[in-house]
Parts: structure tokens; C-alpha cells; sequence
């Protein structure tokens, strides 16, 4: 089994196309002005926009992984993008930046690097 898409529901879809675009996604799909697919760079997964009258954003946090998460918050930043959390260190080894997108969706900017999957902590296989 693999983690292939994640759909999100968005209120202003040109305005969210936009801003996935910003974060570095690749817009592959893009059907009515309603419903848009992105491939994540350097992974097989995908995220999916689809417009919805009455969007509640998703309680969840979306996760990318990012190489090095305070240029990452720099350039998005430059760009416009509004960033919730700055970059800080977490106790489970994470580097994490918080921000939402035009609907209110949470997303975590982070790098983990080899902690991702195998934390001290991780329970033997």
C-alpha cells in the first residue's frame, strides 16, 4: 500500500491553485474551475483541490517535507504567503513552519531527514 492523493476542499479555487503553485506543487489537472490535481516534486503522492460552497477546512495538518525549512519560509515570504508558526525545533527532532492556505487547510513545512522513519524512539521492526 502506498499514500497516493490527499483531496482538500477549497472556497476560492484560482486563488488556491495559486498558492499550491507557490509552494512548489505541479498543477497536472485542472477540471471546471472546481477541481485541480498537483504532483508533490521528488515524490510519487499527490494533492487535490476541489471547490465546495460551504468548505470546512480539514482538521488534519498536510505534511511536506521540505530540505531546508527556513529558506523555504523565506522565499514564501517574499512571495506573499503568510507563514502561521516560524520555523523551530521540535522535541521529536522536526524542524517545522505553520501556515494555512486560502481556505483555512493547515500546513506543516518540516524537515526530518532520517527521523522521519527512524526516530530513536521507533519500535523494532
Amino acid at each position: 500500500m502506498r499514500m497516493n492523493q490527499y483531496t482538500v476542499p477549497v472556497a476560492d479555487f484560482a486563488k488556491s491553485v495559486s498558492f499550491y503553485e507557490a509552494l512548489g506543487l505541479k498543477l497536472i489537472v485542472s477540471a471546471r474551475k472546481e477541481y485541480a490535481r498537483f504532483e508533490v516534486p521528488g515524490d510519487l503522492s499527490t494533492l487535490s483541490l476541489s471547490l465546495s460552497q460551504h468548505p470546512t477546512p480539514a482538521s488534519g495538518l498536510i505534511y511536506f517535507e521540505v530540505d531546508d525549512v527556513d529558506a523555504t519560509v523565506a522565499d514564501l515570504r517574499s512571495r506573499g504567503i503568510a507563514i502561521d508558526e516560524d520555523p523551530s525545533d521540535k522535541p521529536y527532532l522536526w524542524r517545522e513552519a505553520k501556515l494555512r492556505d486560502p481556505t483555512g487547510n493547515r500546513i506543516c513545512l518540516y524537515h526530518a531527514g532520517e527521523n522521519r522513519r527512524f526516530p530513536p524512539w521507533r519500535l523494532a521492526d
